[in-house]
């Protein structure tokens, strides 16, 4: 693809790759609004705009201010300082047999914990819970239609339905009903800090053990992310041994 320049500042070339560099540096949002040709066009003026300002900093001579050359020497400890800790972060190595250890002593983090879908009707009262529930017994209404009627939660226009969530996402009162249910059971009324429920079993996923292979790489990452801040860690203390350190 032909990169098309798009204006020239004295001899600075302004191209379309230019525009789409800096509309890429912005976040998401701000990034959306300049997609449009309207949007582009903006951005090729403030581009315009700050070529016009380096071309006159040259013209002016700024570069051999001592303003310039303070603001050069920040600019070249931040690199320094960057480049140093790059450099100890890439000397970490770790082997495979490391990271299978890593593995058997983390099992837990990278095992799938039980989950259960459940829908739900909350109100204020115990009595209106036993009303709708009794209605619900004798076959008068469905349990979507009677959370789309009776419900307080938002969930009510999905017909009550919480999606699924693992063990220790909800409250401990509505966890323990929920996980100890037969799919499609309805609960008896149960209370919470919002109010009373009735919940429904939708579906329940048994827990399950990670093998090794099957999340090796995201262990491999995570160890070497350990043993990096073990290194940056270790690496700060024996500066602070070696260096001297004022404090104001």
């Amino acid at each position: 693809m032909e990169n098309k320049v798009l204006a020239t500042v004295e001899s600075v070339k302004i191209t379309e790759l230019d525009v789409e560099n800096f509309i890429k540096r912005l976040n998401p949002q701000q990034a959306s609004q300049y997609q449009t040709e309207e949007g582009k066009k903006q951005i090729l003026q403030e581009l315009i705009n700050q070529n016009l300002f380096l071309v006159d900093a040259k013209k002016t001579d700024l570069e051999n201010t001592s303003a310039f050359n303070n603001e050069m020497n920040k600019m070249k400890d931040m690199v320094l300082t960057q480049l140093n800790i790059n450099n100890l972060m890439q000397s970490v190595e770790v082997q495979d047999s490391e990271v299978k250890d890593y593995f058997n002593q983390n099992r837990k983090k990278y095992s799938t914990p039980e989950k259960a879908d459940t829908s739900h009707i909350l109100v204020d009262t115990k009595e209106e819970c036993e009303e709708i529930q009794q209605k619900l017994k004798a076959d008068e209404i469905s349990f979507e239609d009677a959370a789309k009627n009776y419900s307080k939660c938002p969930s009510k226009s999905k017909g009550g339905n919480l999606g699924l969530f693992q063990r220790g996402k909800m409250v401990p009162e509505y966890e323990a009903i929920a996980f100890d249910m037969d799919t499609d059971e309805i609960s008896e009324p149960v209370k919470t800090q919002f109010g009373y429920h009735l919940i429904k079993l939708n579906e329940k996923q048994a827990a399950s053990e990670a093998e090794f292979k099957e999340v090796k790489t995201k262990a491999k990452k995570d160890f070497i992310s350990t043993k990096q801040r073990e290194k940056y860690t270790a690496k700060v203390n024996e500066m602070r041994k070696q260096f001297n350190i004022e404090m104001a």
